[in-house]
């Protein structure tokens, strides 16, 4: 009855049955920024497992366009819409999600890293009701350093650019430093609360001397936020990696990222095991196993850049 023209297969029996019994599957969306360009693949996601919308499914979506004082009151209103799962994408909508339920299942589409900022206590068995997918953006905060130096081989003084509303800002910082300190790097912390404070303190670095910087990837999860970065960086002429490919697409100098590439996709195979019965403290946490370099090379020229032949063989995506 829910197979399409388009392919599909039948749907699961646990869909057709809940869509024969006359309830539809209801799922809360909460994103950090907007839902470009993961809501779209959610959704068709979805349909290639049976849920159709105003059939066995409504989508509840709620977006904070990169405002963390908003999150805590969408995530309210998700719950007020009695959802039956919450798909949280970015760290802070997942505190959010947690702050407003401790019953109904969370899925993390995706935390910059889950373990390390205690939003699980363990990946193999996370407890609680909260799973999915997490980044290693802390990790990666090192290797951002080190390539940062690579590229720049001239630049001595680099600034690390945190949010201090997202809790993985402290161990972000605390890899670039000791990444930089081993570089013999001058270290500069930039602690902002908003995007709306980058145009200030990049001035206010660049004056002190300061080359480059590494900028965490949840100031880029928003499209205006990273539109707002890209523009500051090419103002000020500050050459600025971060941890999000769309960074990089959308002018940033490069990105070194650990993303899912099928992210909508495997957000969606949690939620069909969560409406089927499964429950979230017994599903593991998936983390990435595949790490790309992207260099914008018309970034580079427009700042007078030469990247160094070696980084560019390397690189996964070079955008032109």
């Amino acid at each position: 009855m829910l197979a399409t023209a388009g392919g599909l297969l039948a749907a699961p029996l646990a869909v057709e049955a809940q869509y024969k019994a006359g309830k539809a599957a209801r799922v809360g969306v909460l994103f950090f920024g907007t839902p470009e360009p993961f809501g779209e693949g959610f959704r068709q996601a979805l349909l290639e497992h049976g849920y159709i919308e105003g059939q066995n499914l409504v989508v509840e979506s709620r977006w904070a366009s990169g405002r963390t004082d908003r999150l805590a009151g969408l995530a309210a209103e998700l719950v007020r819409q009695d959802v039956d799962v919450i798909v949280a994408y970015a760290t802070p909508s997942i505190q959010a999600a947690m702050g407003a339920t401790r019953t109904i299942p969370i899925v993390m589409a995706t935390a910059g890293d889950a373990l390390r900022t205690g939003l699980v206590s363990n990946l193999a068995r996370p407890g609680g009701n909260v799973t999915g997918l997490s980044l290693a953006l802390i990790e990666l905060a090192g290797k951002t350093v080190e390539l940062l130096r690579e590229a720049l081989p001239r630049v001595t003084r680099i600034a690390c650019v945190v949010h201090t509303e997202d809790p993985l800002h402290r161990g972000f910082l605390s890899e670039a430093e000791v990444a930089a300190g081993r570089l013999g790097l001058h270290f500069r912390p930039v602690l902002l609360r908003s995007v709306g404070e980058m145009d200030a303190a990049f001035g206010s670095i660049v004056r002190e001397g300061v080359g480059a910087a590494i900028v965490q990837p949840i100031f880029t999860v928003d499209p205006q936020g990273r539109a707002t970065l890209v523009r500051l960086t090419l103002k000020h002429r500050l050459p600025a990696v971060s941890g999000l490919r769309s960074f990089a697409e959308a002018g940033g100098l490069m990105a070194y990222t650990s993303e899912f590439s099928d992210l909508p996709r495997r957000a969606v195979v949690y939620v069909d095991k969560i409406l089927k019965g499964a429950k979230p403290a017994d599903l593991p946490v998936e983390e990435p196993a595949k790490f790309e370099l992207v260099i914008n090379l018309k970034t580079a020229k427009a700042l007078g850049l030469t990247i160094p032949p070696s980084l560019l063989q390397r690189a996964d995506q070079v955008i032109e």
